[in-house]
């Protein structure tokens, strides 16, 4: 299905993250379809102050809830996040780094792109360089 999808830059959606297997689907990508309800198409490298925040709004990233396939995340993990809720971090000067190629186009419809560029990294093999 993601062979199909597309980033924000126009070209083929890229993986976003395997471990922890992430995506509303688990299958690694930010792809979305009518079931994702919040949007999870933003491909972020999590920070602990990203992570904090998320828990001070109520969306509690860290711990596990194996109900719905959710290993709990750590800094440095790769994961797709509502578009919304990563939008509310930026206001909240706590946005996490993106990773654009593995940006579902449909972020595009709540965060500008110009946006989500200045938030932009090339996601390097020990991603704790991010942090």
């Amino acid at each position: 299905m993601a062979a199909r999808e597309r980033n924000v830059l126009g070209g083929e959606l890229e993986a976003c993250g395997t471990d922890p297997v992430t995506g509303f689907y688990r299958d690694g990508y930010c792809t979305t379809g009518p079931e994702d309800r919040g949007s999870h198409t933003v491909c972020v490298v999590v920070t602990t102050e990203f992570l904090e925040h998320q828990r001070s709004v109520g969306n509690d990233l860290v711990t596990p809830r194996p109900e719905w396939r959710f290993p709990g995340l750590t800094p440095g993990d790769r994961w797709c996040v509502v578009a919304s809720r990563w939008l509310e971090a930026h206001q909240d000067g706590a946005a996490a780094p993106v990773f654009l190629a593995a940006t579902h186009e449909r972020a595009l419809e709540v965060v500008p792109l110009q946006l989500l560029q200045s938030y932009a990294a090339d996601i390097p093999d020990d991603p704790s360089s991010l942090l």
